[in-house]
Parts: C-alpha cells; structure tokens; sequence
C-alpha cells in the first residue's frame, strides 16, 4: 500500500475500541482493538478471551447497524405517515403525533442523533437539557412533564425502548432513521429552502425565479382544480 494513496492508505478511527481499515480498497472492514480488558471488568488472560470475543462481537455488530441505518436512512410514505399521525398501537395504546416541522419535535429528533445514545442511552433529564439547549430556551421553560410525554409519544411511535426494571431508554435502530432523516430534511432542504424563498426577489437568479413563478401557477392550478371556488350568483 502506497502511504500516499487516499484510498487504500490504512486509516483508523476509534469509537470505543473500534478499529476501521480499507479491505482490497472496495469497502472497510472492522475490526475489534482490546487494549485494556480491564476497561471491560476483567482481567488479562486466555481464559477470558471468549468473554472478549463475545463482546467484541456486539460493538461491531451495533457499529454496522448504526452505519447501515446511515448510510440508508430512507423511509416509505406509510412510515412516514405512522410518524407525523396520530396512530394505535397493537395492545391499544393511542400514539400521539411526531409533526415534522414543529420545533419541539425536531429538536427531541436532532437530540436523539447523537452518537452516545447508542452507547449508554440516556435518562429523562439528559435528553431534556439536549432538547432544552436545541429550543434555546432554559430548562425550566421545557418541563419535566412535557419531556415524559414527548418520552412517551417516542416510545409508542417505536423511536426509543426502555429495558425492564431501568431508567435509561435507548433509541431503536428505527428511531435512528427516523431521526436522521428528519433532522437532515430540515437542516439540509427546507431551512435553506424557506430563507431563499423569504428572502428579497432581487437576491434570486433570473432562471429560479422563473422556475418557482412556473412552480407557483402549476400549484394554484391543482388547488383550484381540486377546489374550484364557487361561481357568484
């Protein structure tokens, strides 16, 4: 390997004791570093190596979900709608909505991408400081029972899961993609979208603003074909 060669320079990052390298310049292979067994509550020695094999095993097993899920975090129409709608669940419980664009729920959303979820999960009060800090707005303005609802309305929705017998919830592998997406929609397409459109026509290349006016007229047409305003008497 050619230690110039962007891509089959052998490269690592660690997250936890995780090690990333270039497999035959196609992909990236990983691989599990145990440099202090202790860092797992055991000590050195062969005896323990199948303990250490085995969780090896499941940090890269989450660390592939998690970047399968991201590099694909596409979601079908019906998903979608599950989310943004009021739904009911399979034993009956009423799921209250997730409406994209409000910004309580894209500020729970962004708050749930972050990485050390995956690790730890989090407490009711973590994630409400996370959420509290996204609003701008003081913790105390962002209450406790308004963080249970939204912990709720996570759990019913399928976004997040609490183990038996704990506090901490941890977000699904579903959830992931839901936040994900959503929160790449409204940073990456609709904010810039909605301050191009608000913002002075001048500022507009000629060609886009002819594309929008075009836009624009097709859109009304629709609306009036759908609801064609009643003739005057």
């Amino acid at each position: 390997m050619s230690a110039t060669d962007p891509v089959g320079h052998f490269w690592r990052a660690y997250l936890g004791n995780s090690c990333r390298a270039p497999k035959e310049g196609r992909g990236c292979r990983t691989e599990g570093t145990f440099r202090n067994s202790k860092d797992f509550g055991i000590n050195k020695g062969l005896a323990n190596l199948p303990y250490l094999q085995k969780i090896g095993r499941q940090i890269n097993r989450r660390l592939l979900e998690v970047e399968r899920v991201s590099h694909n975090s596409g979601l079908s129409g019906d998903s979608i709608q599950r989310v943004v709608q009021p739904t009911v669940t399979e034993d009956g419980n009423k799921a209250p909505s997730l409406k994209f664009g409000q910004p309580r729920v894209m500020a729970l959303l962004m708050a749930l991408t972050l990485f050390q979820h995956l690790i730890d999960g989090f407490h009711n009060r973590e994630l409400r400081g996370l959420v509290a800090d996204l609003l701008g707005v003081a913790t105390e303005q962002y209450t406790a029972s308004q963080m249970t609802y939204d912990l709720r309305r996570l759990r019913l929705k399928g976004l997040i899961f609490r183990p038996p017998k704990t506090n901490r919830y941890f977000v699904t592998a579903y959830g992931w993609k839901v936040a994900r997406l959503f929160s790449r929609l409204e940073t990456r397409v609709f904010r810039p979208a909605m301050s191009v459109f608000t913002a002075n026509d001048a500022v507009l290349p000629f060609p886009l603003r002819q594309a929008l006016d075009r836009v624009d007229g097709q859109l009304d047409r629709l609306i009036y074909d759908a609801f064609p305003l009643p003739k005057a008497s």
